[in-house]
């Protein structure tokens, strides 16, 4: 599970700088070939068909292989509609105490623009009709601050360990959320924003200068993919494309959870060692008994690599503000 987490995570980066960059050099029609002879359009084509392919198949994983392991092992991750009465208490006052507090309800019309969705940011989205006026059609949008944990425990007193996804919990909840709104649907997506960095070195003083610069804007790039659950209704999926200016190929209609990165967090809340890397513990614990001063030696050298790595990045970093300074001051 954490193995798919990570391949959740790397695919977030490789969107966000790479992708990016190379949608940037399409719009700016660049037509110059890399190593593979293949033009940033024809790599864009190539890219977007891999990408659908390799996201289907995490969720192949997780739906499919993993989801049933976990059941086995006493592992559930449930919807709220499958908790029992005890559960559902206990989740209602979870969110009255910790989710509600901290969620900001935004209903979308001329007088509310959209708001700003932060970079990879966990966001429920309403279709919502108003309950005087049944025909006027309105959008509602919840950012879900970063405080709160993607999966929640659910209490319960027999060994079985549950688990909601906290999207769930907030779409069980929209009665709370818009009052004199009848929510017709719902569905949670994920925006990733271009994060990539351009330098350009004759519009500022310093590289340093440059990079604080982007640095702080890195979060105010447009959005380059959006992930929203598979069954979302036409209502929410069209505004929101509309909305980023997005392709098609650049929706990704996926199953729950949104954000296969979160599972991290599932992991962590799990105490099951026994789970954790069984067979790498059991290697370890006897190359321990069998070279105990090779492993200790071992341990040591590691250790002092990692501290000469340190001090030399420390010292490079260091070397490089002391030329900046000294240019600056010139």
């Amino acid at each position: 599970m954490k193995f798919l987490a990570i391949t959740a995570s790397n695919l977030d980066e490789f969107v966000e700088v790479r992708l990016s960059g190379l949608l940037q050099q399409v719009e700016h029609g660049l037509q110059e070939t890399g190593p593979d002879g293949l033009s940033p359009a024809e790599q864009l084509q190539r890219i977007a068909t891999e990408l659908h392919s390799f996201v289907t198949d995490q969720y192949h994983c997780w739906n499919s292989l993993l989801l049933p392991k976990l059941v086995e092992e006493g592992i559930r991750v449930l919807s709220m509609s499958s908790l029992d009465h005890a559960a559902k208490d206990a989740m209602d006052l979870y969110y009255i105490r910790q989710v509600d507090p901290l969620l900001t309800p935004v209903t979308i019309d001329p007088s509310h623009p959209f708001p700003h969705v932060i970079n990879k940011a966990l966001c429920v989205a309403f279709s919502l009709r108003q309950r005087r006026r049944p025909a006027n059609a309105y959008l509602g949008v919840v950012t879900v601050t970063q405080k709160l944990p993607r999966v929640v425990r659910v209490p319960s007193r027999s060994e079985r360990i549950d688990y909601v996804f906290l999207h769930d919990l907030i779409e069980a909840h929209t009665r709370n959320l818009y009052k004199g709104f009848q929510v017709v649907s719902s569905g949670a997506f994920r925006g990733t924003r271009n994060s990539n960095l351009y330098l350009h070195e004759e519009e500022s003083r310093s590289i340093l200068e440059s990079v604080d610069s982007l640095l702080h804007n890195r979060r105010k790039g447009d959005v380059v993919r959006l992930e929203i659950e598979a069954d979302a209704a036409p209502e929410i999926v069209e505004p929101l494309t509309e909305q980023f200016a997005l392709r098609p190929w650049q929706v990704f209609k996926t199953p729950r959870p949104v954000n296969l990165s979160r599972l991290f967090s599932l992991a962590e809340q799990t105490a099951r060692p026994d789970l954790n890397f069984r067979h790498l513990c059991r290697s370890q614990s006897h190359l321990r008994r069998r070279c105990p001063t090779y492993t200790s030696k071992f341990a040591r050298a590691m250790s002092c690599c990692t501290i000469r790595t340190t001090l030399t990045n420390r010292w490079s970093h260091l070397s490089r503000l002391e030329r900046e300074i000294q240019r600056y001051f010139r």
